[in-house]
């Protein structure tokens, strides 16, 4: 069952520039940053509040590594701006699988490792209303640090 918006991820060209924004505008500060070579971003994950279940809902700014990568061919067509929604849910195979059934189309075989260690996947934005939507398992508390 979905519990939460985990986070909404937007497209960047330039990640210092896009960090400095949210936090001079909103007060936002860095929760956490990585590079994902596997997805070609560098990304940074800015926490927006604690939820019921045990989470958190953050902004994940993208800048892309590589002009190949899927955000890099998103930036070049679509431009900065609002790139995915993602809900958490305790499991993520579980609602993968349910969501699959109902028609939808999952774009990963099997969850891959996303920001923070979370596990994750894709669904197809046609089958969605044209919004690019992630499932999230986060990973356990310890291993959300810095």
């Amino acid at each position: 069952m979905l519990t939460r918006i985990d986070h909404i991820g937007i497209a960047c060209r330039n990640l210092d520039e896009t960090v400095e924004f949210y936090r001079a505008t909103y007060g936002f500060e860095v929760f956490h940053t990585e590079v994902n070579e596997e997805q070609g971003v560098r990304e940074a994950m800015l926490k927006i509040n604690e939820t019921s279940d045990g989470g958190a809902s953050y902004l994940q700014l993208l800048e892309p590594t590589r002009e190949d990568s899927a955000v890099g061919k998103w930036l070049a067509k679509n431009g900065e701006g609002v790139h995915h929604i993602a809900f958490g849910t305790a499991d993520v195979d579980g609602d993968a699988a349910a969501i699959k059934d109902k028609g939808v189309r999952v774009l990963y075989d099997q969850p891959r490792i996303g920001s923070m260690g979370s596990r994750i996947t894709f669904l197809h934005p046609k089958d969605c209303h044209g919004v690019l939507t992630e499932l999230v398992t986060s990973a356990p508390a310890e291993q959300t640090e810095h």
